[in-house]
């Protein structure tokens, strides 16, 4: 196991994920598969062995379509248009 690279896997996802950053265009898999190959793309350039990066993959690969998948933030955008929404409809609009 390879904490040296985990610990980099934890920052790579945090700058390049931001939770609820995933639109409705590709699935969550869809995306953490992608997200997976691009972050194994740049561990090598980091330097990291091929031996670190498989021994890893079966851990990493979980934690990307974690951080995909989390919806937590709130979308301000969609409450605005949600709001608007429902004072045209109490207007009859």
């Amino acid at each position: 196991m390879s904490n040296r690279f985990l610990r980099w896997v934890d920052t790579w996802i945090e700058e390049n994920i931001t939770p609820g950053a995933n639109s409705d265009i590709e699935s969550h898999e869809v995306k953490a598969k992608r997200l997976s190959e691009k972050l194994f793309d740049e561990a090598a350039a980091a330097n990291f062995t091929n031996f670190e990066t498989e021994e890893e993959r079966e851990r990493v690969t979980p934690l990307v379509l974690a951080a995909v998948s989390d919806s937590r933030d709130f979308d301000i955008d969609a409450y605005h248009l949600k709001s608007q929404l429902a004072r045209e409809n109490e207007d009859g609009d």
